[in-house]
């Protein structure tokens, strides 16, 4: 089974609580206005198998695993299966943010069995999950808003829980 992957980060501090993996996801038909990875939108993405995805993650020095998008929740089954085997083979927290509301969010149980943090909503209407004790507000409120991070080759990836305080374009 494949998730439709956009991009991987090995490391993120700004990501949610403490050191994180992040993936994003391609594929999103919910448009909201104003979307920060609007690239994420169209179908596509490299295909990339849970296995494979799964042992990239648990490679990783982290305490914690993100999940952006495009919309996450738009590839349940291959979501589920990832997060689920995450739940039951590390000890890693999961962090999935969704352009879902919370009242259409909890229509993916399966998903949000194995979820320490929700964020849901469209952008500018987020709402903050706590599905554990592991974290709470005072752990988010800790995140930094926002990272550069420049990869080896040389381009510029911005991220964070609010990205879009960083200017879209560099330069002149």
């Amino acid at each position: 089974m494949d998730l439709r992957v956009h991009a991987f980060l090995p490391l993120s501090r700004s990501n949610g609580p403490g050191r994180r993996a992040v993936v994003w996801v391609q594929g999103c038909s919910l448009g909201c206005p104003g979307c920060f990875n609007p690239e994420t939108h169209r179908l596509g993405g490299e295909p990339t198998s849970v296995d494979d995805l799964f042992a990239r993650v648990a490679g990783c020095d982290v305490e914690g695993l993100t999940v952006s998008g495009g919309e996450p929740l738009q590839q349940r089954r291959p979501l589920a299966a990832l997060l689920a085997r995450v739940r039951a083979e590390t000890d890693l927290s999961v962090l999935v943010f969704t352009g879902y509301t919370w009242e259409e969010a909890q229509r993916f149980a399966d998903v949000l069995a194995s979820v320490d943090v929700l964020l849901a909503g469209r952008l500018g209407q987020k709402t903050t999950h706590f599905l554990s004790a592991r974290y709470n507000q005072s752990h988010l409120d800790a995140v930094p808003p926002a990272e550069v991070v420049i990869e080896p080759d040389g381009s510029v990836v911005l991220s964070g829980l609010q990205p879009a305080t960083f200017p879209r374009h560099w330069g002149s």
